[in-house]
């Protein structure tokens, strides 16, 4: 007995010894994350937070596992801004991603990159082209992601919205699950971002005919089931219960409350309160309802402070675990900013939309005790405990209150600012990608470190705002008889809104009326000289109408502003061949094909003009290249078959000039 003693004690310990270094084995083990976006979704469209519409039963359900946070607001009512705040901790005045097509500054702290750092595969999966890296919107956001999926372009003619600018909720998540299936072991960082919500309100079947009445509930229905299909594959896969999901809406919508349509003007509840839950990995899952007034810009420092990882200083959001009563005591540090956790933490908004696109006074709110204040022309004041829907002005029946409300936003706004940033300029093309999205693109670029930007209140001049969004969505989808009543409304009111002018412009040349667009368009090129979209459709007018001088003017123009464009140069040769002034034509054609061997129009052109010109097998190539790309050309088969003819090669010769005639009777029978 006096042997076994120690050899049983020895074997209980190591037992033991064992048992708890597989429990910190495992309880050390990082989860895997799940952010879900969900873009301009209201709050009150959520099970979760008391709607009766019956639209979320899947983000319901997983609410019943969640923190839901019945108080979050964006900071910036606008897509790329407020996913900045999200994804760096940071207010809109620190990062200096205010508008659309602000580029992420490389020293920002930013999550998918800090989570890359600590071992996380990293991957994005985003709805629509508002978060492509590449294109207008998003420069940098790509920053820290091992995958950055956003596969969109320009629409094409004869292609639709949903597979070019955007793409509908379940095919971001089947390129998300695709993604599972191959990535590496190891904890992953996922990002879906969901679009659907986002104007134009158009659901698929079946979703579409059940909410004919109420398109905009139809996408939330649909992303609520695209989002169910996620969570399903995801417990399919056993990797639902140790996962980390943060489900939260970039901003909401406005349908008419106080004026505006859509968002981006205004910083009240209709769009600036927005859905957030959170679900704790493994045994830390429980449901409860967070009264306390959060924030997006809380996010970043609440996941990283969960894994132990210490937020970088310049972050300025808090951490939410202690609110969630959740134990922080083996994580990393609650982040520098000092921030009340009680349920009275103010919150701070912004939005520069109407100054950067309209050139109206930008805005600032402040929300802190029962009251929301808005920094405008006409300051706004409400009580929101006895006003939840913001509609009774208090500023000036309670002035000390708005004056206190005032000072507390610029204290924070001097704290929290940081110096630099200017507003970008984007390319006509990045232009053009956001007003296909109903966006009024940004001016010329400025300093951004003014504490306010004035100029008319936005209350006074929303009609305008509603008026162009419209427009904008309605000549996307080529609606342009219901785009120029529109357009003209908003140029009576505010005769200097290039992008008006310039779609005015265009529509009547859709429509073949080039007279009448030639006046609108001449003023979009006197307000924007830089513009190739401009210039181009001014030249267009200029040439139908018959002044091809003129239109070969406009289009050098927007050549010096996009050399490398092959349709431009290609339209500039057009010009110069009914100038008669072939060498130049022939050079431009030439120019089009060396930036793109498949511009079917230029290697038609250029070919016909060498066969006119007795250079017969010098053409014979461009020619054949026109067949092989539009094999139903009539104009393409005609040209080869003379080419061929004048080389003697008589069986193709008559073989394409049969070709022809087959293909003039299929258009003319």
């Amino acid at each position: 007995m006096e042997v076994r003693a120690p050899r049983l004690i020895c074997k209980w310990l190591t037992l033991m010894l064992l048992a708890v270094s597989s429990s910190l084995t495992s309880w050390a083990k990082p989860a895997n994350i799940v952010l879900i976006t969900l873009d301009t979704t209201r709050a009150d469209r959520m099970g979760f937070l008391g709607s009766k519409r019956g639209l979320t039963p899947n983000l319901d359900a997983l609410a019943r596992q969640a923190a839901v946070f019945t108080r979050a607001y964006s900071q910036v009512p606008l897509t790329t801004p407020s996913h900045a705040t999200l994804l760096t901790g940071t207010y809109p005045q620190f990062n200096h991603v205010r508008d659309l097509g602000s580029p992420l500054a490389k020293d920002l702290p930013y999550l998918p990159e800090i989570l890359r750092r600590h071992g996380y595969h990293t991957a994005a999966f985003v709805g629509s082209q508002v978060l492509d890296p590449k294109s207008a919107s998003a420069p940098g956001f790509d920053r820290g992601f091992d995958i950055y999926d956003a596969p969109f372009h320009g629409r094409r003619p004869g292609e639709d919205r949903y597979h070019s600018v955007e793409r509908r909720g379940m095919a971001v998540v089947e390129h998300a699950l695709g993604w599972l299936n191959q990535h590496p072991r190891g904890p992953f960082f996922l990002w879906l971002h969901f679009y659907d919500p986002h104007d134009p309100y158009d659901p698929p079947p079946p979703f579409k005919a059940r909410f004919a009445a109420s398109p905009y509930d139809g996408e939330i229905a649909y992303m609520d089931f695209a989002v169910g299909k996620l969570l399903s594959a995801l417990r399919t896969r056993g990797i639902y219960e140790q996962t980390l999901f943060v489900v939260v809406a970039d901003h909401g919508e406005a349908f008419g409350e106080h004026g505006e349509i859509s968002h981006g003007l205004f910083l009240y509840g209709d769009t600036l309160h927005v859905p957030l839950l959170i679900k704790l990995p493994g045994a830390d899952s429980v449901h409860l309802l967070v009264e306390s007034r959060v924030g997006l810009v809380d996010i970043a420092p609440t996941i990283l402070q969960k894994f132990g990882i210490t937020a970088p200083q310049p972050m300025q959001g808090s951490s939410l675990l202690p609110l969630m009563k959740v134990s922080t005591k083996a994580a990393g540090a609650i982040t520098a900013a000092s921030r009340p956790t009680a349920a009275d933490r103010p919150e701070y908004a912004e939005t520069d939309y109407p100054h950067r696109a309209f050139g109206w006074s930008s805005l600032r709110s402040w929300r802190a005790g029962k009251y929301l204040y808005i920094d405008a022309p006409e300051r706004e004041l409400y009580d929101q405990s006895a006003d939840p829907q913001e509609s009774h002005n208090l500023a000036r029946t309670a002035p000390a209150v708005a004056d206190a409300m005032a000072a507390q936003l610029q204290a924070f706004r001097r704290k929290t600012t940081r110096a630099g940033g200017t507003q970008p300029v984007l390319t006509p093309r990045q232009a053009e990608q956001l007003q296909a999205l109903g966006y009024v693109a940004s001016g010329p670029s400025e300093p951004m470190a003014r504490e306010k930007v004035r100029g008319p209140d936005p209350k006074e001049k929303v009609g305008i705002s509603n008026a162009l969004h419209q427009a904008l969505l309605e000549a996307d989808e080529q609606h342009y008889s219901e785009a120029i009543p529109l357009l003209e409304q908003v140029l009576k009111a505010q005769p200097d809104i290039a992008i008006a002018n310039l779609q005015l412009g265009r529509a009547w040349n859709s429509l073949g009326e080039y007279a009448k667009a030639m006046p609108w368009l001449q003023k979009a090129v006197e307000l924007t000289p830089q513009s190739v979209e401009a210039h181009y459709e001014l030249g267009a007018a200029m040439g139908e109408t018959g002044d091809w001088e003129g239109s070969a003017k406009q289009l050098q123009a927007a050549l010096a502003q996009d050399p490398n464009s092959d349709e431009l140069h290609f339209y500039l040769g057009s010009a110069y061949e009914e100038s008669n002034r072939i060498p130049q034509a022939m050079k431009e054609y030439r120019a089009a094909l060396r930036l793109n061997a498949d511009n079917y129009r230029a290697n038609l052109l250029l070919g016909r003009l060498l066969a006119v010109q007795n250079h017969a097998a010098e053409a014979l190539p461009y020619l054949k290249k026109a067949v092989q790309l539009q094999p139903q050309s009539a104009d393409a088969h005609k040209f080869l078959g003379n080419v061929y003819t004048v080389l003697g090669d008589e069986a193709k010769a008559q073989h394409e000039q049969s070709e022809a005639q087959r293909l003039q009777l299929l258009d003319h029978p």
